[in-house]
């Protein structure tokens, strides 16, 4: 296969950069179809790949009742229009890549495991971060025994107390029942590295967690329920949607409002939109905080932290063994590897990024990479590092955190997973 024709569902952002990889790599990978129904965002992605007018639908559904157009699809809808158009695709014979997560509904996500190993196609889910230069670097330090047997991790996701306001409270992932929780829909990446680091089923696990600070009770005295509105405490409020987003017209937030960058739209993104909403009186109801803890068959234990409360939107971890320590920081390309004993200095090991593209460290061009690398050599389905059936799993520990929270109690995997199974 010279080169591997794309078929692209959900032109949003995550879609977007995706595909971008063509346009770097034209001799390995080319986008012949388009389904989203915003049609600025087609008429974009239209022109910058050369797509022909009469595959760019409006609707996914009517993309994939055509005669197979690509080798590929890209699935880049929000989290709870992911089930169908994969399976679908499945059956049509595509080839799939998935945004992350699988699905908000744990029974979807165990039947597509289950097709991934039924269908012999090659079906990724886009957790990006096994594909860093960081956090391969991480696993290949625990599989060289540099810090002898693992024992413990301590794993933390600083949200970043500007993107918590974007994206989980003003925006898309704001609300569970609308999108998916927030340990699935922004920490499923973390449930997946702590999996792939320890090495070992998950066996138990509890979590706690809330919604603290983004709520009306902290509502600035006087504050409308949008910004626009002429809020009192404008001048010193960190979330005034004006600040925020009538800046800088490149920023990924800007973009996210409106698909037009003028000042006059972005403004009336503002005065209609989600984003122009006083960040104390939206319709979130997803944590801002929690903690989740871990035991895994090996008997290595971890505990994650996920925090809104944050400068940097970064993750920080360090992992303790027999022989030694790591402490990373994947946003600073650092690694400080510690072995016990006088004799041993720190060893400081400093990462360069990868050329081309810097999204999750990396990650999404290593994704990508992987992924049209596999369709092109026509690899075994399980070839793939993020596999829908290895994905299954962190999914699943992610639904007992969530069940674990809510219901204040310690959950084993193998009975949560097959009480889904059993319905």
């Amino acid at each position: 296969m010279s080169k591997v024709r794309i078929a692209l569902i959900g032109a949003g952002l995550r879609g977007q950069n995706y595909v971008d990889y063509a346009l770097a790599h034209p001799d390995e990978m080319e986008l012949v179809a388009i389904a989203d129904p915003n049609l600025d965002r087609r008429d974009r992605l239209k022109q910058l790949h050369g797509v022909d007018e009469r595959k760019c639908y409006d609707d996914w559904r009517e993309l994939l009742a055509q005669p197979k157009l690509a080798d590929a699809v890209l699935i880049c809808t929000q989290d709870k229009m992911h089930y169908e158009p994969t399976m679908t695709a499945l059956d049509a014979g595509y080839h799939v890549l998935l945004e992350k997560p699988m699905s908000p509904e744990p029974l979807e996500c165990l039947e597509m495991g289950a097709k991934a190993e039924q269908s012999g196609l090659i079906f990724s889910i886009c957790h990006v971060l096994r594909y860093t230069n960081f956090f391969r670097s991480v696993k290949r330090l625990l599989t060289e025994g540099r810090i002898g047997q693992l024992m413990s991790i301590q794993h933390n996701e600083n949200v970043g107390y500007w993107h918590q306001a974007h994206s989980f409270v003003r925006g898309n992932w704001r609300n569970a029942e609308e999108s998916s929780p927030m340990i699935l829909a922004k920490s499923c990446h973390d449930m997946d590295i702590l999996l792939w680091l320890a090495g070992a089923d998950c066996t138990r696990l509890s979590s706690f967690g809330s919604l603290s600070y983004f709520k009306a009770s902290n509502a600035p005295e006087g504050a409308p329920k949008r910004c626009t509105d002429g809020c009192p405490a404008a001048d010193e409020c960190l979330y005034y949607a004006p600040n925020v987003y009538l800046g800088d017209a490149e920023s990924w937030m800007a973009a996210a409002i409106s698909d037009d960058p003028s000042p006059e739209a972005r403004l009336k993104a503002l005065q209609e939109g989600p984003y122009g909403r006083c960040v104390y009186q939206c319709d979130n109801n997803v944590v801002d905080h929690q903690v989740v803890n871990m035991e895994f068959a090996n008997e290595v234990t971890a505990v994650f932290t996920m925090s809104a409360f944050t400068q940097e939107c970064s993750r920080t971890l360090k992992l303790m063994g027999t022989k030694g320590e790591i402490r990373a920081s994947m946003e600073k390309n650092e690694i400080e590897l510690i072995r016990f004993g006088d004799s041993y200095e720190p060893e400081k090991i400093s990462l360069e990024m990868p050329g081309g593209y810097s999204g999750h460290g990396g990650g999404d061009y290593g994704l990508m990479s992987d992924f049209i690398g596999l369709v092109k050599s026509g690899a075994a389905a399980g070839d793939s590092l993020t596999s829908a059936a290895k994905s299954v799993q962190s999914h699943m520990m992610a639904f007992a955190a969530e069940a674990s929270r809510l219901e204040k109690r310690v959950i084993g995997l193998d009975a949560f997973s097959n009480e889904y199974l059993r319905v």
